[in-house]
């Protein structure tokens, strides 16, 4: 009975999987991603961007200089308001893990020259999910591609998987807190 118990304490300790009932932080949230992907979560934040589309996503920062987490409106927020920026936010939903692979960039490159061929080429990046990604700010697609490509191989080179994994929140409920 005591080792059953103390193996179970152990468990809850060092254990790193959230329920609804916690909120956790950013940082918690990032560290624990992969581990977490599919399982719903409550994380709370400072939110530092909007999406100035709609308001579909804002990014709450970490506490580590230059991290962040993006969180997108599920349907039943449906949009964040614009006040939302700077305040303290707590959001529960589901972690989602996005992975960009070599077929992903090849689709992204058709795109992105279809949309050359008929004019409508449109700047596709946001200051936010670049540094939610760990990306250098930039609106040259093609310098986007050719990164992923080098961070892509050397994640190959160093763990075996060919492909980055990016984690954010699909919310399905938010308050603001402050």
């Amino acid at each position: 009975m005591k080792k059953s118990f103390l193996s179970a304490l152990i468990g809850l300790v060092f254990c790193p999987i959230f329920t609804m009932a916690q909120s956790v932080n950013v940082d918690e949230v990032l560290s624990t991603a992969a581990t977490n992907a599919g399982k719903s979560v409550t994380v709370e934040g400072v939110c530092s961007h909007i999406c100035s589309h709609g308001g579909k996503k804002i990014f709450l920062a970490g506490k580590k200089p230059n991290t962040s987490l993006r969180v997108e409106a599920g349907k039943a927020i449906g949009a964040f308001p614009s006040e939302t920026v700077g305040k303290k936010v707590q959001v529960t939903g589901v972690v989602i893990e996005e992975r960009i692979d070599e077929a992903y960039l090849v689709k992204w490159e058709a795109q992105v020259k279809a949309q050359a061929a008929k004019g409508t080429a449109k700047k596709e990046s946001c200051s936010a999910e670049a540094k939610a990604q760990g990306e250098k700010v930039t609106d040259n697609t093609s310098e986007r591609i050719k990164a992923f490509r080098t961070r892509i191989a050397d994640r190959k080179a160093k763990e075996g998987k060919n492909y980055l994994s990016f984690y954010h929140i699909e919310g399905q409920s938010y308050k603001i807190i402050q």
